[in-house]
């Protein structure tokens, strides 16, 4: 990453919901060299991920849906990564006009203010929940688009405004979708992933709870191959305008997730089934052949390495 990460050297940098889990990573890596600004209304995020880049950044604690703000910001960098969002299929279920505003209203005003500005590349962090249950595996980009949740179904026409103001006013964009990100920073609470609940309870010597008998699969990225993933959208040429699926390719059911966090901490790791839950599907598994040709983007952090680096910072 070392040739992308210097194409951002010098550079003045945005990123929306820096204080939260990936965002916080984004801003620890680029904050050294560059001018990075922050901007989280702190709904989700936390100052205490932004411990190690305090000192060389310049937080704002404002929201998304503020226009003023927005333009005021944007009109004075140079990259945006954008990551303020209403995060995950279960909350969003809950209060899904909230989910809209954020995650529609937010992108609208930032991609509006990229209009009156010299913005070089508008990074979005979507996710792999816009397809739905897959029709097939590996999930393409061109895969059928049928969001099951509103969270699904407002990140999804976030896409399509990025991919619209790109055709229209020629704005430099890039999307990357996430399939199941973890590692350390990630929320512990109900609406958080697996990964990240289940490391939190097997700490505090708590059972387990999986939804529905376990097969299910997921593909899971570590938060060190997102970080790059989005450097390469930055400063790669032939993303701009584009989609790319950020995964890993490799799947594991829920079981194999227990057994491995089992065998990484050592423990026995009591657990109990209960009904699937809504809005989730079945099996994902990501196709990374658009990512790796286009951005010559490659993961390189597998599950157990990726399980047992969070671990062992959550045990710090």
């Amino acid at each position: 990453m070392t040739q992308e990460q210097n194409q951002l050297k010098s550079k003045k940098i945005l990123v929306t919901g820096g204080a939260g889990f990936i965002g916080s990573h984004i801003v620890d890596r680029l904050s050294p060299e560059n001018k990075v600004i922050v901007l989280d209304n702190m709904f989700t995020g936390s100052l205490t991920n932004l411990e190690k880049s305090k000192d060389r950044i310049t937080f704002i604690n404002g929201d998304i849906r503020d226009k003023k703000l927005v333009n005021d910001i944007v009109a004075e960098v140079e990259y945006i990564f954008h990551l303020a969002a209403h995060v995950g299929n279960i909350r969003s279920l809950k209060d899904p006009h909230f989910d809209m505003e954020v995650n529609i209203g937010g992108i609208l005003n930032l991609l509006e203010a990229c209009r009156n500005s010299n913005i070089k590349r508008l990074v979005y962090s979507s996710s792999g929940a816009i397809f739905g249950e897959a029709r097939y595996l590996p999930i393409d980009e061109d895969h059928p688009l049928n969001p099951e949740s509103p969270y699904a179904v407002s990140k999804l026409a976030a896409e399509k405004y990025c991919f619209a103001f790109h055709k229209v006013y020629n704005l430099p964009t890039a999307t990357v979708r996430y399939f199941n990100a973890y590692g350390p920073r990630q929320d512990t609470s109900e609406y958080a992933n697996a990964v990240s609940i289940f490391l939190s309870r097997t700490r505090e010597g708590k059972p387990l709870t999986i939804f529905s008998d376990g097969e299910q699969t997921r593909d899971f990225i570590f938060i060190d191959d997102i970080v790059n993933a989005n450097i390469l959208a930055a400063t790669h040429p032939a993303a701009a305008g584009e989609v790319f699926n950020i995964s890993t390719g490799v799947v594991h059911s829920i079981n194999q997730l227990v057994k491995i966090i089992g065998e990484i901490t050592g423990r026995e790791i009591p657990f109990s089934h209960a009904a699937p839950r809504a809005g989730e599907v079945r099996h994902s598994r990501a196709n990374i052949e658009k990512a790796s040709k286009l951005l010559g983007y490659s993961p390189e952090t597998d599950l157990r390495q990726g399980l047992l680096k969070t671990w062992q910072e959550i045990n710090k």
